[in-house]
């Protein structure tokens, strides 16, 4: 990586969080292509099911993460 990048990665990390998610939106959004309607319905109505679901069969992050990490031990 470039120095720039790594001058503009020190100081973006020494703002406030809010002002981290504003500038980490931005980037997102200067890269994205535009918005595929499709997509966006699709990502809609899986999130109305999870809104259903509520947190049937959910676990805790600490449990998942934890899996995660074994499974990618074993490779």
């Amino acid at each position: 990586m470039s120095s720039a990048y790594h001058q503009v990665t020190t100081l973006a990390l020494q703002l406030p969080a809010e002002d981290r998610l504003a500038l980490a939106s931005e980037l997102i959004d200067s890269v994205e292509e535009p918005a595929d309607p499709e997509w966006e319905q699709a990502w809609l109505e899986e999130l109305q099911a999870r809104k259903e679901r509520g947190l049937q069969g959910a676990r805790p992050w600490s449990e998942v993460r934890a899996s995660i990490l074994r499974r990618l031990a074993d490779t």
